[in-house]
């Protein structure tokens, strides 16, 4: 049986209809390159939440998952890199996140 974790995230974005409406429409058509990326660094699931201009994100990686995996992949693979530029134009960091921090990792408070 596969052991899968579940992280969320939060992040923000432009407060701008316009932008948030292109946003949405890239996110209907991820660019093939891009899922790709996603499922080989062990993500099994994926999903993007939007309420006013806030994103939550819900990610689910196998036990092949882990953060630095992730982000050696981002950074050799130059069609991720040209996505996240891209979705910068979007995005705008969360005011209490570090420098180079895009989606904060939220901690669960609660669980039923």
């Amino acid at each position: 049986m596969k052991k899968i974790k579940r992280y969320c995230f939060a992040l923000d974005l432009v407060n701008d209809p316009k932008l948030i409406s292109e946003y949405k429409k890239y996110h209907e058509k991820i660019w093939p390159e891009i899922t790709k990326s996603i499922k080989l660094a062990g993500i099994e699931h994926l999903d993007i939440y939007l309420a006013g201009n806030r994103l939550f994100m819900i990610l689910e990686g196998n036990e092949t998952f882990s953060f630095e995996k992730k982000t050696t992949m981002d950074l050799e693979n130059p069609k991720v890199q040209e996505w996240e530029n891209l979705m910068w134009k979007y995005q705008q960091k969360l005011p209490f996140a570090k420098e180079g921090e895009k989606w904060i990792l939220m901690d669960k408070i609660y669980q039923l």
